[in-house]
């Protein structure tokens, strides 16, 4: 008898869009080359895990918009105050969250570090990619061997026996480490395949919502720093994060990417030690704790990053360039943005650094993307650039324009408020930004500037 054969489509990589053959763009995103093939998911895949039991159950009715009550939704306080804050308060129930980020980053020990210490619900911990003693040796580092939790370890990959684990276990929150491992017998693909990975985060999303049971899932990402896998999958989901930073440094950034149930402005920031993640609730005094205020080419800048101010340190360093064309380097900053400013301050101040090599830092490995930093990134390149330092007691807030003028940026109020507390004597800010705030609690000194000029006057006369 001949081998039945097996039916293919062709699905978007980037939303998860099906055709029956292959397409250069996808209609539906616009993405170019982003169609692979295949096998068909089987019509009964799709709804094999309902949420209690087997068989169907009844739909929901209709309701009229006015006659639903509007509650809060009931919310579990994890131990991290940080992935509360970012979560917009706590993990709602019901809710299935997405957590993005490189490999090696601390995503699972950031799960495995709340879990541990979660004392009154049922946990159960699935890893498609570690052992029992991988994952026991991880709880020891974290958790210091006092382990007196109700988390229960499952190394499963097969989507079937996941969900009779679960229905026979009933827990209280389930985590998934990872989605890219799970895998749906019935289907022909590989996991992690678009079919795959979608079909898996439907069936937890559904248990998620009839069983009213919060599930985390924790996701690759791929070169383009985007969660991998279909871009439905996020849609799937009610909140995504994504765990950023570099691998070399010590700091790590949770930062929400999509939240139905609190704002994406919040961000958390840990700190990578031995033990695991510490949370850092005042990132600005561990940023500026090793600062030299003797050398040239320092400044700091006011930024914004979510809701939370913070100071953070820039470091220039302007030299002659050494072998004819000048180099370009920059960390934590936007290159084509630092292009820009060097533009501008030949064009506008008459400095010539056509010919020089100009390095820029961010310090601490934190990425900045605040037009605000613009003012602290040209007082560093100028300073270094003339070799005489800032005093250590300025900092910076500002956006500057092509035509050299310094634009107001937001929430000046508040950078000025951190700034203070950090024990700042003067901050520069754009002219005007403060106009109609009251000033009478300041003992800083605001310094309000229009143009780049008359900030290069003030610092260096």
């Amino acid at each position: 008898m001949a081998k039945q054969q097996v039916k293919t489509t062709f699905f978007c990589k980037n939303c998860g869009n099906e055709s029956p053959k292959w397409l250069g763009k996808c209609p539906a995103c616009g993405e170019w080359n982003t169609y692979i093939e295949e096998p068909k998911a089987p019509k009964s895949a799709a709804a094999r895990y309902p949420g209690v039991g087997e068989g169907g159950r009844k739909g929901a009715e209709p309701v009229k918009i006015s006659e639903i009550r509007a509650e809060d939704q009931p919310r579990i306080h994890l131990p991290s105050n940080e992935l509360n804050r970012v979560l917009g308060g706590g993990l709602v129930q019901g809710s299935i969250v997405l957590l993005g980020g490189e490999p090696g980053i601390g995503k699972s020990t950031l799960v495995l570090q709340n879990v541990l210490r979660i004392r009154s619900r049922r946990v159960l911990y699935v890893s498609g990619e570690e052992s029992p003693q991988q994952l026991r040796m991880r709880a020891d580092r974290i958790a210091g061997g006092h382990m007196d939790c109700e988390c229960y370890l499952l190394c499963e990959t097969s989507l079937d026996n996941i969900f009779a684990s679960i229905r026979s276990f009933q827990p209280a929150l389930i985590i998934v480490d990872s989605i890219q491992t799970i895998a749906n017998e019935q289907l022909e693909s590989a996991p992690g395949s678009v079919t795959q990975v979608r079909e898996c985060a439907a069936a937890f999303q559904r248990y998620a919502k009839e069983t009213n049971t919060p599930v985390i899932l924790i996701g690759h990402i791929n070169k383009e720093g985007s969660i991998a896998g279909p871009k439905v999958l996020e849609h799937i989901v009610d909140a995504v994060i994504q765990f950023e930073g570099d691998r070399n440094y010590l700091y790590r950034i949770l930062r929400p990417i999509k939240n139905r149930f609190g704002n994406t402005s919040e961000i958390g920031i840990y700190e990578m030690k031995q033990d695991g993640l510490r949370e850092v609730t005042n990132p600005s005094e561990l940023l500026l704790s090793e600062r030299d205020s003797e050398l040239s080419g320092a400044a700091i800048g006011v930024t914004i990053d979510g809701m939370r101010p913070f100071l953070i340190e820039v470091q220039a360093l302007v030299s002659t360039a050494a072998y004819g064309t000048a180099q370009r380097s920059v960390t934590g900053f936007e290159q084509r943005r630092m292009n820009m400013l060097l533009a501008v301050l030949e064009k506008r101040l008459g400095f010539k650094l056509a010919q020089k090599d100009v390095f820029l830092n961010i310090v601490g490995g934190i990425k900045v993307n605040d037009p605000a930093l613009d003012l602290a990134v040209i007082s560093a390149i100028l300073s270094s650039n003339v070799d005489m330092a800032i005093n250590s007691g300025i900092c910076f807030a500002g956006e500057v324009g092509l035509s050299g003028e310094i634009r107001q940026v937001t929430r000046c109020e508040q950078r000025v408020t951190e700034a203070q507390k950090l024990g700042f004597d003067t901050i520069i800010i754009p002219k005007n930004n403060l106009k109609g705030v009251k000033r009478d609690d300041w003992t800083i000194t605001v310094v309000e500037v229009a143009r780049v000029e008359d900030a290069f006057r003030h610092l260096f006369g």
